[in-house]
């Protein structure tokens, strides 16, 4: 370990870094905490999908020189996702070190891994938020990147013609539960062989209270509240025609600082829970001579001194593709 630089410690390597902001706590994520999206390591920044009958199947990777995967005739289809690339980085300036450079001392990579950690726990909450925005575009069908583009429209891409039902909530007379089972009937039927323990609904709060305020829905609202009002927000999940809705207010700034909302006012979607297959999250390698040929973790980090060694550069990215593999299952809810 150089005198100047403690950050030379294997203690401060890729794989320790790596290993560390991997283990932190993951602060931001409703759609992360409902376990929809199983990850899915993969060795390569792009992946091959196949379409067979509306269901959507990874291609296994093959070894250079091996024959190619042979595609059946018929109904299927390929298509190819690049997974995106989201670099972050940050530095660790010196007066953030000072005091505790003394050479050889057996606290001091201690009192460097925390100055290092708080700085890695506040890059992986930007990972993090930025994570919970591409699933939920991939609830949607449509997964956007921070400035708003499309980074990639399953339903273009599948030819898949995205399922819409109004709730008509600012009609008086409109049977909502109905509505409900229309949801229910369309996902069973576009679940194509997967199951499911259930049907979820995230919603916007306008779309929320619309719902809960409307005549055929508030007495079953009400005696809801009477048996777990007093013990929890009710706005984590309301029970009503086989789908529990979910108030759903996430929102977050782009690069040019607009407010963007996850779920537009007065809408919502919905989609089932408890699938074996129907939701997927690619993680690629990252783009470092150690990660060639590996397979792909959540997020990378990794710091290197800078010139003159006036501080210390962290690099943190993250290579993640969220899909949902049955596109037929989504559905937005309309007010």
């Amino acid at each position: 370990m150089s005198m100047n630089n403690p950050f030379d410690s294997a203690a401060f390597n890729m794989a320790s870094l790596t290993d560390a902001i991997n283990i932190l706590p993951n602060n931001y994520g409703r759609v992360g905490q409902l376990r929809l999206f199983r990850p899915k390591p993969v060795r390569f920044r792009t992946i091959a999908i196949e379409e067979n009958n509306g269901i959507l199947n990874l291609l296994s990777t093959q070894t250079p020189g091996s024959p190619g995967t042979v595609g059946s005739r018929g109904k299927r289809k390929l298509r190819s996702f690049n997974i995106p690339h989201i670099p972050h980085d940050d530095v660790v300036l010196p007066e953030e070190v000072q005091g505790i450079r003394a050479f050889g001392a057996e606290d001091q990579v201690k009192e460097l891994s925390e100055v290092i950690a708080d700085h890695l726990q506040a890059m992986r909450d930007k990972h993090a938020i930025t994570l919970e925005h591409l699933r939920i575009g991939a609830l949607k069908g449509i997964i956007l990147d921070a400035d708003g583009s499309e980074l990639v429209n399953l339903y273009d891409e599948f030819e898949i013609a995205p399922k819409t039902i109004s709730f008509a909530l600012g009609t008086a007379g409109t049977n909502v539960k109905k509505k409900c089972l229309d949801v229910k009937r369309h996902i069973e039927k576009n679940l194509r062989g997967e199951f499911m323990n259930g049907i979820h609904a995230l919603v916007s709060p306008e779309f929320f209270d619309a719902l809960t305020s409307h005549a055929n829905v508030k007495e079953a609202y009400e005696r809801w509240q009477e048996g777990r009002a007093l013990r929890e927000d009710m706005r984590n999940g309301f029970a009503f025609g086989g789908i529990v809705f979910e108030e759903y207010n996430a929102e977050a700034s782009d690069p040019d600082g607009n407010v963007r909302r996850f779920i537009a006012q007065d809408e919502g979607h919905c989609f089932p829970i408890g699938t074996a297959q129907t939701f997927k999250n690619y993680f690629a390698p990252g783009d470092f001579n150690e990660a060639v040929n590996t397979l792909g973790r959540p997020i990378y980090a990794k710091q290197e001194s800078r010139k003159f060694e006036r501080g210390t550069d962290i690099h943190t990215q993250s290579n993640p593709l969220p899909l949902c593999l049955r596109p037929g299952v989504l559905v937005k809810l309309t007010a």
